[in-house]
């Protein structure tokens, strides 16, 4: 009976080491999982990082624009284009721009399809079509993209008579914006104000480009400005304005 005993303790003795030698190999292998999903949480934590980083750099490179367009009939609005020729911000600068820049669907379309779009809304169309006149400059420190914009744009407008398209420093576009005015508008105010020192900015803010130069042509006593030929496009530049200016004092 006592041997029974014996045999019996013996038995759970060895049940004992057994359980203990497996539990100090399912807490070596517990611990060596939780180590290595450490070293794999930092290194997600890394990746995921960098990745946001890359994100946010990538993020402010796309929406950063590089060239303004600035449109002006009587809707008077600007199209901010990034690097990769996209439409990145679309600004009405009168009441009548931010009606269209509200209606036109174009944010992060191609600058090129923005344009015919703008071209082909019946607003625009009907204006053009009562002889209304249309400019179009493009300005950006980036010359390359600039002028290649510009003589797109050019291409696009062409069967438009009264649509004309200039290059625009970066300077002229933040004094514009400083009056409250696209660069179109602002360029006209110049030379109506060379005219009427008293013209306002406000004043022009919701004038067609037609009025504003017809009122421009009727103090100057010159009814042949360029933008009111007949027909053929016209890069309006500093040296234009400046031989326009130097006819005057003649």
């Amino acid at each position: 009976m006592r041997e029974k005993i014996k045999q019996a303790f013996d038995q759970v003795q060895a049940e004992d080491g057994l359980k203990h030698s497996t539990s100090e190999y399912i807490f070596y292998k517990t611990r060596g999982y939780t180590q290595t999903k450490a070293v794999n949480y930092k290194r997600v934590l890394s990746v995921a990082a960098c990745l946001l980083l890359l994100f946010l750099g990538g993020r402010q490179f796309y929406f950063i624009p590089t060239v303004k367009i600035s449109i002006d009939i009587n809707p008077s609005m600007e199209l901010g284009v990034n690097r990769f020729d996209r439409i990145v911000s679309v600004e009405g600068y009168n009441d009548d721009g931010k009606n269209l820049a509200d209606e036109l669907d174009i944010k992060f379309m191609d600058y090129k399809e923005a344009v015919d779009r703008i071209m082909e809304n019946r607003e625009v169309e009907a204006l053009l079509s009562r002889n209304e006149i249309m400019t179009i400059s493009v300005a950006g420190k980036n010359e390359v993209q600039s002028t290649e914009i510009l003589s797109n744009i050019e291409s696009c407008t062409e069967a438009q008579k009264n649509t004309h398209c200039y290059y625009a420093s970066s300077e002229e576009v933040e004094q514009a914006h400083e009056a409250g005015l696209s660069h179109g508008r602002y360029r006209a105010f110049l030379e109506l104000r060379e005219l009427d020192s008293d013209i306002t900015a406000e004043e022009l803010q919701n004038m067609s480009m037609r009025e504003i130069w017809d009122m421009i042509e009727e103090l100057s006593g010159n009814e042949s400005d360029s933008f009111s030929g007949a027909g053929g496009k016209h890069r309006q530049t500093d040296q234009d304005r400046q031989g326009r200016n130097e006819g005057k004092q003649n």
